[in-house]
């Protein structure tokens, strides 16, 4: 009898089970393995860092390097790196980093194909590659960089007006400006408007608000668990308050006075050809950028009161580390020098001594029409993204909704708060 009773117990017990599954739509799957994603521009996707990935574009193609004459909406240089802070940072409980930055990413490169709008490059967009990584994995990061570019400015043509202006200041007289060049090529120094004005910040500021609203419904949307930390990134500026007193004057004369071209081409070896009084408007520029991020951030926390939105602020990360910051830059900067090539031959001009101005000007078109080939110019390196990945973590293990700030201290540690 007893034999009996104990029988039927098992009986109930796999009935009830097979209820239970019945009820849940089948067995039960498998936990998806974790991933944290990093989304948005070049601070992110590890431009300058090198070691660049294969990047599949908008025809399911894994594009890699395919050569410095070929089109710069390649797919390849989006330049994702195996170096950028993503991969670098402790991530406790993360199994798996995916990068599905690009280099030159505009808000509407979230929601929109790159290749869908003027100088974008071949990729799919950003949510559309996030959608397809969710059917495998968890996403419980994500970290992301934008605002740099939008379509009121962006930070390589902001970085290409105030060097240009430098450079032509540096090699042409007074007197060839205005017989030959007619005054059309500016040679002033940087002002803070002509990098962004505030009616400019305020547009982009809504068009990041915009495209980072995508991101957190979409995430709502695809998540497995509902559960993940978005940690929105703000930027920092390679170039320091004021330059090594080294690289203030060369032979005599500094950049406040007519073509000084020893001085120009000491500032380009060392990676900071700009002008000193330019220094200020760019750092000027670095905090509207640092406001934009946070602004948007408060907007949408308000929005959202129980969505896990971070900021992790690095604009004092690269402190005393900067280019031309220290004697003998570009060592022991965390940023990239500014490089260019002489035509698309894979080999950067490291020096600017002896050239005249018909093979600076050379050089500067080749940056025009092979944009590739000086693209890395003022990101991230290796090293940076190093010390970006370890601003990363300490953001990662913050209280949920924290506000972040990653400072370089002057005995090259950091201080996360």
């Amino acid at each position: 009898m007893r034999l009996l009773q104990r029988a039927a117990a098992v009986v109930m017990l796999l009935v009830s089970a097979a209820g239970i599954q019945a009820a849940q739509g089948g067995p039960a799957q498998a936990a998806l393995p974790t991933a944290a994603v990093a989304l948005g521009d070049s601070f992110v996707s590890g431009e300058g860092a090198g070691d660049y990935q294969p990047v599949v574009d908008t025809s399911g193609t894994a594009q890699d390097f395919p050569g410095w004459s070929a089109a710069n909406s390649n797919a390849y240089f989006c330049h994702r790196s195996a170096n950028a802070s993503v991969f670098t940072a402790s991530l406790p409980g993360i199994q798996q980093r995916f990068n599905l930055a690009c280099s030159g990413a505009q808000p509407a490169d979230i929601a929109t194909p790159a290749s869908a709008r003027a100088e974008g490059r071949a990729v799919a967009a950003q949510l559309d590659q996030l959608r397809a990584l969710a059917q495998t994995h968890d996403i419980d990061v994500v970290l992301v960089g934008l605002g740099s570019n939008n379509t009121q400015f962006t930070f390589g043509d902001v970085a290409t007006l105030c060097a240009n202006r430098f450079i032509a200041d540096a090699w042409t007289g007074w007197w060839e400006f205005w017989a030959y060049l007619k005054g059309e090529v500016p040679q002033k120094p940087c002002t803070a408007s002509d990098l962004a004005t505030d009616t400019e910040v305020a547009a982009a500021t809504t068009e990041t608000t915009a495209a980072l609203r995508q991101i957190l419904d979409t995430l709502a949307q695809i998540d497995a668990d509902g559960t993940h930390q978005v940690i929105l990134q703000t930027y920092t500026n390679p170039l320091p308050p004021d330059i090594a007193p080294q690289y203030h004057d060369e032979d005599g004369r500094t950049d406040t006075r007519d073509k000084f071209r020893a001085l120009g081409a000491e500032r380009y070896a060392a990676g900071c050809p700009i002008h000193r009084a330019s220094l200020a408007p760019g750092h000027v520029f670095s905090q509207n950028l640092g406001s934009l991020v946070k602004n948007a951030h408060a907007t949408l926390a308000a929005e959202r009161p129980a969505a896990d939105l971070r900021v992790l602020d690095v604009q004092r990360a690269f402190d005393g580390a900067r280019l031309c910051e220290n004697p003998g830059s570009p060592a022991g900067a965390l940023a990239t020098p500014v490089r260019v090539q002489d035509g698309p031959s894979g080999t950067f001009i490291t020096s600017l001594s002896g050239w005249d101005k018909i093979g600076i000007q050379r050089a500067a078109n080749t940056c025009v029409t092979y944009f590739q080939t000086c693209q890395e110019s003022w990101h991230p390196n290796a090293a940076g993204h190093t010390v970006l990945g370890q601003c990363l973590t300490g953001a990662f293990a913050a209280a949920p909704r924290a506000v972040v700030t990653c400072a370089r201290n002057a005995d090259g540690t950091l201080a996360i708060s």
